[in-house]
C-alpha cells in the first residue's frame, strides 16, 4: 500500500529558510516535517521549496527558479500525488521583474492550470490547495543588502497577493489558505516565517489536508 502523497511546491518558506541562522530549520521545526508528524505514517509529505522560486517569471541574475518551468518534472518525479500544497508568489514581487500583484496571480493560475492538467500525476483528480505566501512587513526596506535584492515596492505587492490569490483559487474550483492568518515574519528579514510559525502553519495545514484528501 502506497502512503497518501502530499507534494509541497513552493520556495524558500517551503523549504524553511532561517534567517537566524542563514540556513535552514532543523528537522524537528521545519513545518513540512512537522506536518507529517501531525498527519502520521499514513502520510508522506514531500518537500519540494526552492529559494527564489517565481510562478512564471525567468530571473534574469539566477538559473532554474521558473516554477512552471520546472513544475512538469517536479511533479511527474513525484508521482503519484493525492494532493499538493502551492504556495508561491514572494519572489514575483522582486523589482527587477516589474511586475505587478495582478500580474503574479495571473502567473499563478497559469501554474495552477498545468499542474490540474497533468493528469497522469494525480491518484484520483487534481486535490490542490493554494496557500497565499507571507506578507513582507515594511522593516524589510531597513535591512540593507537584502532590501536592495528585493527592491523597491515589494512588501505592497505582497500586501495584495492573498486577496488575489483567492480570486484565482475561487476560480479554478480550488480550496484556499492564507498562511497570514497563522505565520509572522521574523524580525531579521521580514519576509521569512519566523521559528514558531512553523507549528502553528503544520496544525493548520494538518486540518486542511485531512478535509481534502
Amino acid at each position: 500500500m502506497i502512503n497518501k502523497r502530499i507534494l509541497c511546491f513552493g520556495d524558500s518558506n517551503t523549504w524553511c529558510y532561517d534567517a537566524e541562522s542563514d540556513g535552514r530549520f532543523g528537522d524537528e521545526i521545519r513545518w513540512t516535517n512537522q506536518l507529517h508528524n501531525l498527519l502520521g505514517d499514513a502520510y508522506t509529505v514531500i518537500e519540494e521549496g526552492l529559494g527564489g522560486r517565481t510562478t512564471v517569471f525567468d530571473d534574469p541574475l539566477l538559473e532554474g527558479l521558473n516554477g512552471l518551468s520546472s513544475l512538469v518534472t517536479v511533479f511527474r518525479s513525484q508521482m503519484p500525488i493525492d494532493m499538493a500544497i502551492i504556495m508561491l508568489g514572494t519572489n514575483d514581487c522582486k523589482e527587477r521583474f516589474s511586475v505587478n500583484a495582478q500580474n503574479s496571480a495571473d502567473g499563478l493560475k497559469r501554474l495552477l492550470v498545468k499542474a490540474m492538467d497533468l493528469d497522469e500525476v494525480w491518484v484520483d483528480r487534481p486535490r490542490i490547495l493554494v496557500v497565499a505566501p507571507i506578507i513582507m512587513q515594511n522593516g524589510l526596506y531597513d535591512t540593507g543588502w537584502i532590501a536592495d535584492e528585493m527592491g523597491s515596492g515589494c512588501v505592497e505587492k505582497s500586501q495584495r497577493l492573498p486577496a488575489l490569490q483567492k480570486v484565482v483559487a475561487d476560480d479554478l474550483g480550488l480550496p484556499f489558505m492564507d498562511c497570514n492568518l497563522f505565520v509572522t515574519p521574523n524580525q531579521i528579514d521580514f519576509m521569512h516565517f519566523d521559528k514558531e510559525s512553523n507549528q502553528r502553519f503544520a496544525e493548520s495545514l494538518a486540518e486542511k489536508v485531512v478535509e481534502i484528501v
